[in-house]
């Protein structure tokens, strides 16, 4: 296609442009929800381990109730 073929005045090297960053936007944003839910297992996990490992030294009688 030629430049003229399109209504907008855009050329096609521009729509690719276009195109690719708003793809490398779309794969930010999914990086970004992948790092948010691993962060949140990873605080999940270490909380109940924390309360693990107090119940633990609460049962041996290191921890004071």
């Amino acid at each position: 296609m030629s430049e003229k073929d399109y209504p907008h005045g855009l050329s096609d090297a521009a729509i690719d442009i276009i195109a690719e960053r708003a793809a490398e936007k779309a794969i930010q944003k999914v990086y970004e929800q992948i790092g948010k839910s691993v962060a949140q297992k990873i605080f999940w996990f270490v909380g109940v381990a924390v309360v693990g490992v107090m119940m633990v030294m609460a049962g041996n009688g290191i921890l004071k109730q």
